[in-house]
């Protein structure tokens, strides 16, 4: 079996290597990592490397195109499919990320907050509850989102009594399964809250 897998891995280096640059540069560091192997151990085939698995990235374009597509999912629903807009601001957990065109490859996770969609001068805010955003180096960003709500479909006045409701659950609570479902709750219901007021 093992035997099967090396001449498997070495055909995969030779079709690699034809391929493209980067896909070579993978296939000559799997032949660096199989020659070491075979050194250390010459009686057992090596193993295949994460490279044998993947499939080659998408070209990056040589100019930056001048809009961004933006793929913006729920579990049950697709919010935004293959748009093309100027601009996307997402909450991430690390702060408030503006995605423009040519934007560095990146993965962020999402904390409670305002993704804000800008295209031309038409503004459109989401809250969203949580999720990630996967910017791409050819100027596509996948944000998926546990839920989401345009800001102006939400009631302030729920939202107020929300808060007020969470925040008593956790000056009461008294386990920490209790604690830590109130503090979600007392941080979504004040994100909701910053959302509509700040």
């Amino acid at each position: 079996m093992f035997r099967q897998a090396s001449r498997l891995l070495g055909r995969s280096i030779k079709m690699d290597r034809a391929m493209s640059t980067e896909v070579a540069a993978a296939a000559s560091v799997d032949s660096s990592f199989v020659e070491s192997w075979k050194k250390a151990i010459p009686n057992m085939d090596p193993p295949k490397t994460p490279s044998s698995f993947m499939k080659p990235r998408p070209p990056t374009p040589s100019t930056i195109p001048s809009k961004l597509t933006v793929n913006f999912v729920l579990p049950y629903a697709s919010q935004l499919s293959t748009k093309e807009v100027d601009m996307v601001i997402i909450p991430a957990t690390t702060g408030q990320m503006g995605v423009l065109p040519g934007h560095v490859p990146t993965i962020a996770e999402l904390k409670p907050g305002i993704l804000t969609v800008h295209e031309g001068n038409d503004v459109t805010k989401y809250f969203l509850s949580s999720g990630f955003a996967f910017v791409h180096s050819n100027s596509v960003a996948d944000i998926i989102a546990v839920e989401a709500v345009p800001i102006d479909h939400i009631d302030s006045s729920l939202v107020q009594k929300g808060l007020a409701e969470f925040n008593q659950k956790l000056s009461s609570a008294t386990t920490d399964l209790e604690k830590a479902e109130a503090q979600i709750g007392v941080d979504v219901h004040s994100a909701l809250n910053f959302a509509l007021t700040g």
